[in-house]
């Protein structure tokens, strides 16, 4: 019997050495917890195609679609048609589309929306932080956060349509803003 209480032991120290070092890989790691509807979307900074810094918070006061993505992702590449007819037709409207590519090189993601004529802003998650503050896991993934910078929705799977944008946009368009509470 001692030998098998000194193999649970071992096996027990090497599971917990393994958790603890998990952080150091964290680029490459499962997303964190998928932020729940109603909660404040964590702002972040990332580069556009043209190398400009980018942030979740400068467009505030718009509604947000957050869409996670890559070229070789089919499931990607066949919603993005629909997100650039949103926005052609919404973004007049206070809506827009930050298209956060995943891992992959500029040239690579340049060609591909050059390719398909996409105008909405790219933004591009070298080191996949922003899709693990997400908690992107499997792509695409879809976040759509309103003027207050609030999650309204989470998507994933390749589930994206025209419908589909244009209702969601609308429900979060008819919300009342968050009041505060009088107290008397």
């Amino acid at each position: 019997m001692r030998p098998k209480r000194t193999s649970a032991v071992f096996v027990g120290l090497v599971l917990l050495a393994a958790l603890t070092a998990l952080p150091v890989f964290d680029g490459w790691s499962m997303g964190s917890r998928v932020p729940a509807v109603g909660m404040q979307a964590e702002d972040f900074r990332l580069t556009d195609l043209d190398g400009k810094p980018q942030s979740l918070s400068q467009y505030r006061g718009k509604i947000v679609l957050l869409n996670f993505w890559a070229t070789w992702c089919k499931p990607c590449t066949t919603e993005m048609p629909a997100m650039q007819t949103a926005y052609d037709k919404l973004r007049d409207k206070g809506f827009v589309v930050l298209a956060v590519n995943e891992l992959e090189d500029d040239a690579k993601v340049r060609e591909h929306i050059k390719q398909y004529g996409h105008t909405f802003p790219v933004l591009m998650d070298r080191d996949n932080k922003v899709a693990n503050q997400f908690g992107v896991f499997g792509l695409p993934v879809s976040v759509f956060i309103d003027q207050e910078g609030r999650v309204q929705e989470y998507i994933k799977g390749g589930l994206l349509t025209e419908q589909k944008i244009d209702d969601t946009v609308a429900r979060i368009q008819k919300q009342d803003p968050v009041k505060a509470a009088v107290l008397r």
